[in-house]
């Protein structure tokens, strides 16, 4: 078998798994056979397998975003009465990466929480896409973060302990020392290794408690809960009597800044109150995504005859190569979880016109080295080879700028929007997937089905 029927056997096989992805979560069927009325339902698609006595369940949904499929929108006031000036802005953050991990818990797609000070007055302002209920609302934003230490006690595992995490949990019971005896968690470095670790400073009440429960406990673990959820477990090697302790865990600095977060989302209650809830309904968005969708596909529909009409077989194997893009970008949509958005779709629309764009490039090279003489394979290889670097160069400009969107680093002088994010990430994957199909997928369909006008292959 030759290396081009093996890459086209390749993009056949990837592109029918991705049309199975891609299919609707559910495609209604009705029909009239033989005087009889048939209404069915398909639901597609789902992915459950069982691997080594492992059962791995994935369900393929397109996530849709607060402008697309409605939600909540709740505004809310922290309280920061009993909270020191000096600590009012971590206690915010605090309590904003705790609303984010709680919505992440439940699912919620592409939330955005963003925090505001107006004189005095700290707020965050909450988007909930999917949600509806004002009780699952306040439920998800309006407690505040509980934080306890806990005892491992293994005089009460179990069998189930090794693979259930609910038993595992269990085995951990609560002590009189919680997150109101934690003053501050902070990120230092080890001088002697120079590796992130996270100083714990408790008040007088819970240095009495934690040198209790640390001189009678060496070698047992005392995990740290948030809100019902472990968040470290780390293990006491000696009395620690002055109320400082550092906890070490092989820490990367990111995984040291989020933990000292969360811990202090514990160590810095704020009591929170809504002043401002509102449902936002899903049928301006519906409408402004069938109105895209609609020019989204006129202009495909014009992009591609527009093709044929001006390179005829060719167009019409860059067409080809734009259905797999297509099918191809929807299918890695629901693998990787990406919320769509207005903005987002925006951004998709965008990269079908770039992916195209690479297949003209290399077209126009084609005739060029035609026009100088060159046998038509020939010149359909240098057509690829030579238009690449025009190709890679505009895409790698297209790929900083999406990043630069996207912020994946939370860089606090960029954007960190979620609506802006929703179109940089739409704009990256469509880039990555135009240079697949514009360069090796029409390069193979090309290698294998064309032939030479002359009668050469």
């Amino acid at each position: 078998m030759s290396h081009n029927l093996r890459i086209f056997l390749f993009i056949i096989v990837l592109t029918v798994i991705s049309l199975y992805i891609s299919l609707p979560s559910n495609i209604p069927i009705h029909l009239s056979l033989f005087g009889k009325q048939i209404n069915q339902e398909i639901l597609v698609p789902s992915f459950d397998v069982t691997i080594f006595g492992k059962r791995i369940q994935k369900e393929f949904k397109l996530k849709k975003g607060l402008d697309i499929q409605g939600g909540m929108q709740v505004v809310l006031k922290a309280k920061m009465n009993e909270i020191a000036a000096e600590d009012r802005e971590t206690a915010i953050e605090s309590a904003k990466e705790v609303i984010l991990r709680r919505v992440d818990l439940y699912g919620i797609n592409e939330p955005s929480v963003i925090t505001s000070k107006m004189g005095e007055e700290y707020r965050l302002l909450i988007d909930l896409p999917g949600v509806s209920d004002p009780n699952q609302a306040l439920q998800l934003v309006g407690t505040t973060a509980q934080l306890d230490f806990r005892l491992q006690n293994l005089d009460l595992a179990t069998p189930e302990a090794t693979y259930s995490a609910i038993a595992f949990f269990n085995q951990f019971e609560r002590t009189n020392l919680t997150g109101k005896q934690l003053k501050r968690a902070l990120v230092q470095f080890d001088p002697q290794t120079n590796e992130p670790v996270i100083a714990l400073e408790f008040d007088d009440e819970g240095r009495k408690l934690f040198g209790e429960l640390t001189k009678q406990n060496v070698g047992k673990v005392l995990a740290i809960f948030l809100d019902d959820m472990p968040i470290a477990m780390p293990k006491i090697n000696s009395a620690i009597l002055d109320g400082r302790a550092i906890m070490t865990g092989g820490f990367d600095l990111e995984e040291a800044k989020q933990t000292a977060i969360q811990l202090n989302a514990g160590a810095l209650p704020i009591p929170i109150e809504i002043i401002e809830q509102r449902q936002l309904g899903a049928s301006l968005g519906q409408a402004a995504v069938e109105k895209s969708v609609i020019a989204g596909l006129i202009g495909i529909g014009l992009v591609m005859i527009f093709m044929i009409l001006l390179y005829g077989w060719k167009g019409l194997i860059a067409d080809l190569a734009l259905l797999v893009y297509g099918i191809l970008t929807i299918a890695v949509y629901k693998v990787i979880g990406v919320t769509l958005t207005l903005p987002g779709i925006a951004g998709m629309l965008l990269t079908i016109g770039m992916a195209v764009d690479a297949n003209i490039l290399i077209f126009e090279r084609m005739k060029e080295e035609l026009r100088l003489g060159k046998p038509w394979k020939r010149a359909m290889e240098l057509g690829f080879g030579r238009a690449w670097d025009s190709i890679k160069d505009a895409n790698i400009a297209t790929i900083m700028t999406a990043l630069v969107l996207i912020n994946p680093l939370d860089f606090s002088f960029l954007n960190t929007s979620g609506m802006v994010k929703g179109f940089g990430v739409t704009l990256f994957i469509g880039v990555l997937l135009g240079l697949f199909t514009g360069v090796v997928v029409t390069r193979t369909l090309m290698r294998v089905f064309l032939k030479d006008p002359g009668g050469s292959k």
